[in-house]
């Protein structure tokens, strides 16, 4: 086994013709990791992601080999899965405003190209969820918005369409299950890639992890008001207090207080437990 790749909360080890993808602790924000980590993270992102995958498979193929097939040292927060040719963009999928896409259209009217009504304010209900894709970065880069058209001159007319009929069907299906256990999914990020063979094809791989508190945005319906921040169950919470205390957004980030990472951690455990309805045991 030997290490190829760190990332800002996952490393990246080659095993065989495999690759074992292990989930860290850390936290990013603003695309700078926090020196705090958040207990149990990795093992709550990889876990809720292993949970999505098995009930997403009849939508599009994914990853994951096994996610018992680890050594016994990343048992819980690793999975052993497929090497694939990753697509050069980070799929998204909005169904509400916030963020990023918040501001786009403060700025523009529109999210990646996608033109929307005027009026709407944050955390909106979007008139039908957008796909709104953006260029993938190196750590330490910031991702930018990319039009359909982009992606489309970049790897095709065919795989951009399939690229957001799957995240926009991923979404739906994700914020369905989620709906009834009274979380909205007001955003989710997505990752795809091909397999050996599979681009003359043209079948696209789920990648990386899926429908978690740090891909995307979960917020209790009960609370839900636009017009303002909405309580979330991901990492907003711990974005929101790295903001509020006048950090300039670059490393070094400032270290995290004991209550912020127990109110976080609460959040991500809340996630995983609405979502599975299972209890998180650790």
């Amino acid at each position: 086994m030997q290490h190829v790749y760190s990332g800002k909360v996952r490393e990246i080890y080659e095993d065989g013709a495999d690759l074992l993808l292990v989930a860290s602790d850390r936290v990013s924000v603003y695309d700078v990791v926090l020196p705090t980590p958040i207990p149990d993270k990795g093992a709550l992102l990889t876990q809720l992601s292993v949970w999505w995958f098995g009930r997403l498979a009849d939508v599009a193929p994914n990853h994951l080999v096994s996610a018992t097939d680890v050594p016994a040292e990343f048992a819980g927060r690793a999975i052993r899965c497929r090497r694939l040719e990753m697509v050069p963009f980070e799929c998204i999928a909005r169904g509400y405003l916030a963020g990023s896409g918040l501001r786009e259209y403060q700025a523009t009217g529109a999210i990646s190209g996608v033109g929307l009504p005027p009026g709407l304010v944050e955390g909106s209900r979007l008139p039908e969820p957008i796909f709104t894709p953006t260029t993938k970065v190196s750590d330490g880069g910031h991702d930018a918005p990319a039009t359909f058209d982009e992606v489309a001159a970049a790897v095709g007319a065919g795989t951009a369409a399939r690229l957001r009929d799957l995240t926009l069907e991923i979404y739906r299906r994700g914020a369905e299950r989620a709906a009834t256990n009274g979380i909205i999914v007001a955003d989710t990020k997505l990752e795809f890639g091909f397999a050996d063979g599979d681009r003359s094809a043209g079948t696209l791989t789920l990648a990386d992890e899926v429908l978690t508190p740090d891909s995307s945005r979960f917020w209790p319906a009960g609370d839900w008001a636009p017009g303002r921040p909405q309580h979330a169950y991901d990492k907003q919470f711990v974005r929101d207090w790295a903001a509020g205390t006048g950090w300039d957004k670059k490393p070094p980030a400032p270290e995290v207080p004991a209550e912020v990472v127990a109110a976080t951690r609460t959040r991500y455990v809340d996630a995983y437990e609405k979502i599975t309805g299972t209890v998180w045991r650790r």
